[in-house]
């Protein structure tokens, strides 16, 4: 089955040049278009996509509320991966955190742009390690965040699960942190799927955010 994609933005030229990109792929396929958040929720519930590609800032409801709002009211709702003019914005890190799975860069190459949907879609990696922990550095350290550090405490991780979280904060795979512990993938997707269950994450992304606002690893 190929991954279905929701296209989100208010420039049609944009909604245009992602179409000609994705459709290009035999295991991609566009189902829809929307000009702003506000039309994500009931587009969302009639097509099921499995990744809304969602523009960070939109006239009416900007690329956070939307992913907010999809989030607390879409049933198994899909991954969200925000479409950004600029890498290291505030907007961005803020949907990373209401719960989009990831970003990209409108002036990403062909190549990125199909990489970054399927990455999302499968879900066991994470996307744009680096640009992740240089948004957590400029953007995790605010006093609105102090909670972090206590919530990840009162997770009470294993030492397993410790080590699991470390090697996603770098981008890991499920099979390259198996590799790196010398254990089996199957082991360490249960492991991921504790740790997601006892921070109260979403997926990887929010946790390693979770990790870095709690100064469980340093962005640096």
């Amino acid at each position: 089955m190929p991954v279905t994609v929701l296209l989100v933005d208010d420039e049609p030229l944009v909604r245009t040049g992602l179409r000609a990109v994705l459709e290009a792929q035999p295991d991609i396929e566009v189902v829809g278009e929307a000009a702003d958040g506000a039309a994500v929720i009931p587009l969302v519930r009639q097509l099921r996509p499995d990744v809304v590609a969602m523009d960070v800032r939109m006239p009416l409801l900007d690329g956070i509320e939307a992913t907010r709002a999809v989030l607390r009211t879409v049933h198994d709702p899909p991954k969200i991966l925000v479409v950004t003019t600029f890498e290291n914005d505030e907007y961005v890190y803020e949907a990373l955190r209401a719960g989009a799975d990831g970003f990209l860069l409108k002036r990403a190459r062909p190549a990125e742009i199909v990489n970054a949907v399927r990455l999302v879609a499968e879900g066991e990696s994470l996307l744009f390690p680096a640009a992740v922990r240089q948004l957590a550095d400029e953007y995790g350290r605010r006093p609105g965040n102090a909670g972090a550090k206590a919530a990840l405490e009162r997770a009470a991780l294993t030492e397993r699960e410790a080590d699991v979280l470390r090697l996603m904060t770098r981008g890991l795979s499920n099979a390259e942190i198996a590799a790196e512990l010398v254990v089996g993938a199957e082991t360490v997707k249960s492991h991921v799927s504790s740790l997601l269950g006892k921070l109260g994450a979403r997926d990887r992304t929010q946790a390693v955010i979770a990790a870095y606002e709690s100064g469980f690893v340093a962005p640096g």
